[in-house]
């Protein structure tokens, strides 16, 4: 016979399982308590969610809780309540989700001497400056709402001194004992922003990111959770940190992609931590110089309250933005037959080397930006037309060091020979630009210059960024090269030039967030110029299409003008903010299983649509090959679902997807919700 002492709990489970299992306890667990329980012939973690009233009405024999686990503390109720609420919008198993709450290794009582760095800075403490009439403004209106729920959007041109605000605001929440987290992309986790709050908060902060060591972040989780540090600086993991007394939370660079998840979870930081502070009752500040055109349309639509810093600190100018037509530039030079002088390569304008050659002599800094590394994009042989292409994906390789050939996508490598692999003519050439061949290039031309590399072939760790942005700040560097790693969260007193040397790039990828997330690039990394001189900093735009509406409103900071234009193609589309959207992604080794999953996919869709009136507006798009057809051996169809109504969408997804017993052996169907890259 049973014990009658036995209690019944409804536990999420840490597999790949929808719903919650049953077990059965002598003991009496407190809800969010984290237990190891049977599954099968295995033993895995899960998390108490309810206490049944009665044993639940079963002819099988209900498994027991082998343990409540000591090292894990219980989880609070609104924590509990938003990890639940994610499982059902991304369509995720709540068990799995659960695993991100907690730190990757045991608490340790020991106390560590490392040889690496501390994870937090020791500088001496400032004090905070005079704030702006604007910040000022922007302040008291946040201030008067810090005690209950509400979504504020700041929206300040760079420079204008958004963290300044963030710190006040943060200072405020610390002295009525609340705690504060505040998400940042992962890279803009500089040691300049973490310096920043700590020179105003001492020993108050906590860090969280992927940069750290394991028994960093676990000891860093430890100090927010027992309250020892109040302040969370994260990146978008760091919000399952459970912190029951939060007070604020605060996302800089809200627009900024790498809150979104694009593996397992398929989740966004921004959007989750919104919730989160619903859950809480607690005001979150969303801040950008370039908003995502959702949390603008939000708030225009008065959902946000919306908050406005036009003018940078101290009365400092924006920069002056110069165009240059590379069509022009090119056809000049073939008039002047320049097109082979060893002084302007390809890429570079006249435009932009006179400026080099100014701000060198002045004793100032320059930086040339290129979302794309290595040394050319494409590698073909002219005489067969061979391009060199990754085996285990649809994208051709990328070159590196003038002879190695490499997937940015699956890691794949190999050296590249003399001659063609194909046709075995010496006839191999090098295609496209990266910044490994700028910085060749311009080490040629300005022997002197002392140059430095940011992108992930040349910073890989934090301490390589640590490094790399000390020598900036000293003056050590002359050149600064890189990738979108130098876009944002930087400042530099010296530096006054930026050079964007190839703007088209992202243009026109296959994606309808092309132009928001070129217009934001443009205007991101232009910011980084002058913003600690006396007179304007000036910022070069090569590009080939100088009327693409990116550029258009970027050489003006024109964010409005720009959001307008691209609202009303939005709207004409159903895209978001106007229409919800979900992608599913259809994978596998086989193409024609893939496919197969894919028709079954869409027989369903049109049954589901069809078998609900509450599905009629939903509109479905595809099967169609992924942008990139194959990635690391996969091939990937995607079906994209587009509808106004959330709830619905979300609903029909759940039943769509239902127990995925349909899914052909040798298939897999994954589920984006808001997806941000759909390549």
């Amino acid at each position: 016979m049973p014990d009658s002492t036995e209690n019944y709990y409804l536990v999420s489970v840490n597999a790949p399982i929808k719903g919650p299992l049953t077990y059965a306890s002598t003991a009496s667990l407190e809800r969010g308590a984290s237990v190891f329980v049977p599954l099968g012939s295995r033993k895995v973690s899960g998390t108490v969610l309810n206490a049944l009233e009665q044993k639940p009405d079963t002819k099988y024999a209900l498994k027991k809780i082998i343990e409540v686990r000591e090292d894990r503390p219980a989880l609070p109720f609104n924590h509990l309540k938003w990890l639940n609420w994610m499982s059902e919008y991304y369509l995720h198993p709540l068990g799995q989700i659960v695993e991100a709450c907690y730190p990757p290794l045991k608490q340790s009582t020991k106390i560590r001497k490392s040889k690496k760095k501390p994870v937090l800075p020791d500088v001496p403490y400032s004090e905070p400056p005079k704030l702006s009439d604007e910040q000022s403004e922007c302040l008291v209106n946040i201030k008067k709402k810090l005690h209950h729920f509400g979504v504020h959007l700041l929206h300040g041109v760079t420079g204008s001194g958004k963290t300044e605000v963030y710190l006040h605001l943060i200072d405020e929440v610390l002295k009525a004992k609340k705690q504060a987290l505040v998400l940042v992309p992962e890279i803009s986790l500089t040691p300049q922003l973490v310096e920043r709050f700590s020179a105003r908060f001492q020993d108050k902060i906590a860090v969280l990111h992927s940069g750290l060591t394991d028994r960093e972040r676990t000891d860093q989780w430890w100090k927010a959770y027992l309250k020892e540090r109040p302040i969370l600086i994260g990146a978008r993991s760091a919000a399952f940190c459970p912190l029951d007394n939060l007070g604020i939370i605060i996302v800089d660079e809200e627009h900024d992609g790498s809150f979104k998840q694009d593996e397992k979870l398929k989740y966004n930081g921004r959007d989750v931590a919104i919730m989160l502070a619903k859950n809480y009752h607690i005001p979150i500040v969303l801040g950008s110089a370039t908003p995502s055109l959702e949390s603008w349309y939000n708030a225009q639509t008065h959902k946000y309250t919306l908050h406005k810093m036009p003018s940078r600190v101290q009365g400092r100018s924006l920069p002056e933005v110069h165009v240059v037509n590379m069509k022009d530039d090119r056809a000049e030079r073939k008039e002047k037959k320049l097109t082979h002088d060893p002084e302007l390569p390809f890429w570079l304008s006249k435009t932009l080397f006179e400026n080099i050659q100014r701000v060198l002599k002045k004793g100032e800094q320059s930086a040339l930006f290129l979302n794309r590394r290595g040394m050319a994009h494409t590698v073909q042989c002219q005489d067969c037309g061979y391009v060199y292409e990754c085996p285990n994906c649809a994208i051709s390789l990328t070159l590196h060091n003038s002879k190695y050939l490499n997937c940015h996508y699956c890691d794949y490598g190999v050296t590249l020979k003399d001659h063609c692999i194909n046709c075995h003519e010496p006839s191999v050439v090098a295609l496209g630009l990266g910044t490994e061949l700028i910085e060749n290039d311009i080490q040629k031309l300005f022997p002197e210059a002392r140059l430095a590399r940011a992108d992930r072939d040349e910073v890989s760790s934090r301490e390589d960024l640590e490094s790399l942005i000390k020598s900036v700040e000293v003056g050590e560097i002359d050149i600064l090269i890189g990738t979108q790693m130098i876009a944002k969260g930087l400042d530099f007193p010296k530096l006054t030039l930026v050079g964007l040397v190839m703007a088209d790039v992202g243009f026109n990828m296959p994606d309808f967030r092309a132009s928001e997330r070129s217009f934001q690039l443009l205007t991101q990394v232009s910011g980084r110029a002058g913003r600690h001189s006396k007179d304007p900093g000036q910022v070069i735009i090569q590009t080939l299409n100088p009327a693409h509406t990116s550029v258009t409103h970027a050489i003006k900071a024109d964010y409005e003008g720009f959001s307008k234009t691209e609202l009303e193609f939005r709207r004409d589309f159903h895209y978001p903010p106007f229409g919800k959207l979900a992608c599913f992604r259809i994978q596998g080794m086989n193409i024609s299983n893939v496919k197969n999953c894919a028709a079954i996919l869409k027989t369903r869709a049109l049954a589901l649509k069809k078998h609900s009136s509450d599905y009629e507006a939903i509109i479905i798009m595809g099967p169609a090959p992924a942008p990139i057809e194959r990635i690391r051996n996969k091939f990937r169809y995607h079906i994209l679902f587009k509808n106004f109504d959330s709830n619905a969408l979300i609903k029909y997804c759940h039943q769509l997807l239902g127990d995925q017993k349909w899914v052909p052996a040798g298939s897999k169907v994954l589920v984006d919700m808001d997806p941000i890259n759909m390549l």
